[in-house]
């Protein structure tokens, strides 16, 4: 396919599913709305299969993932992780929800392979799928390498309109609360709208081209460590470490990418990566395994649901914060941060009230993807694996 047609292309899409969001109010998030668009584009042939990789879009993402993982770091100070405690302990509690329910009641209608492989692809991403794909392909299970991918194409189809339901809920919680003098000021959380110039760094390196030089070392930097740990310790978790060591000692700036010229551009390539797999789906793969899907899904979001929400009770959290940060099991980086901001924009009627909203909100769904996605989910995936066959 022409590459300006599929970038062209691509932007419409995005366009369209910005458009939808601002006029829902971020009911419908953005990315459930081009996750949609993609799905029905490519089943129904209206979309060529190499729509992304033709836009050149995709292979940006791909190159630049690194760099927002470290800018994903930077949002968040080591004294925010102190603080975010409750939220580390609730999004962990999820994940063994759904490793609980899954693994517990999913054996009565799924072979103990499915259920190992929905376990992996409900409660976390990337990393999780390869680890539990490797053992699936090395045992000769196909379809059970298959099935985790199928789960990720669509898992966003749950994770992004019900988590914006909830998060949309919360916000009018905080809003409430801060009209009333009831909320706690803020002032303890995390600053992400800090936009002054606090790195060490000489001014050369804080424009765009030195700013995405200095990540581009940091990712290098974290692919080398990896390397020195046989891969044992992922790239990607290395990076977020890095970025939040480097935001503390001032060397990266808080919300490091923000406000550079090419952060718009970064993020739509970002988002691609998300609906890579909907291109290959299968409809007739898709159609026999809808079954499976649909219990998967079913057990594995009650799981998370019920553990966060008694978790979260017991530690104080009301029931929609709660929810939301299990749900980031279902998508993590970057729809933490996107339907972060998407409800407050969408409920925050003035400036100062859109802050104290995501203050309130995206430090502790930054943190809950880190917990549920990046850590808790791929330890768990990691041992489950073993005992495919």
């Amino acid at each position: 396919m022409n590459s300006l047609l599929a970038f062209t292309i691509v932007m419409l899409i995005w366009t369209i599913s910005d458009y939808v969001s601002k006029k829902t109010k971020a009911l419908l998030s953005s990315l459930f709305v081009a996750s949609v668009i993609f799905l029905i584009g490519f089943k129904s042939g209206l979309f060529p299969e190499d729509l992304l990789p033709s836009s050149s879009l995709l292979t940006l993402g791909q190159t630049v993932v690194g760099l927002v993982i470290v800018h994903l770091g930077t949002l968040i100070s080591l004294d925010e992780f102190k603080r975010q405690w409750k939220t580390f302990v609730i999004g962990v509690s999820a994940v063994l929800g759904i490793a609980a329910f899954l693994y517990g009641l999913g054996q009565f209608f799924l072979d103990t392979n499915y259920v190992l492989s929905a376990i992996a692809a409900i409660s976390g991403g990337t990393i999780s799928i390869i680890l539990v794909q490797d053992a699936a392909v090395n045992a000769g299970l196909v379809s059970v390498a298959v099935f985790p991918v199928l789960i990720a194409a669509t898992q966003g189809l749950i994770g992004f309109p019900l988590t914006s339901i909830i998060l949309r809920k919360e916000a009018r919680r905080i809003r409430t609360a801060h009209r009333d003098g009831t909320l706690v000021t803020p002032e303890e959380h995390a600053v992400v709208h800090d936009e002054t110039d606090d790195s060490i760094l000489p001014a050369a390196f804080h424009t765009t081209a030195g700013t995405l030089f200095v990540m581009g070392v940091v990712v290098l930097l974290s692919t080398v460590l990896s390397g020195w740990t046989n891969g044992y310790l992922n790239t990607f978790v290395i990076a977020l470490i890095l970025g939040i060591v480097l935001r503390r000692f001032k060397i990266l700036k808080a919300n490091a990418l923000n406000g550079i010229d090419a952060y718009g551009l970064i993020m739509i390539a970002i988002l691609l990566i998300i609906f890579g797999p909907l291109a290959t789906l299968s409809p007739s793969a898709l159609f026999e395994l809808i079954v499976p899907i649909t219990i998967s899904f079913v057990l594995g979001v009650s799981g998370l649901l019920l553990f966060a929400l008694i978790v979260g009770r017991f530690l104080g959290y009301s029931k929609e914060m709660s929810m939301a940060i299990g749900l980031t099991a279902l998508y993590g980086f970057p729809g933490t941060l996107i339907l972060s901001e998407e409800a407050a924009k969408s409920i925050g009627e003035t400036e100062e009230e859109v802050h104290i909203i995501e203050d309130e909100i995206l430090p502790k769904m930054i943190v809950a993807g880190f917990s549920t996605v990046t850590i808790t989910s791929v330890f768990i995936t990691g041992i489950l694996a073993a005992f495919i066959y």
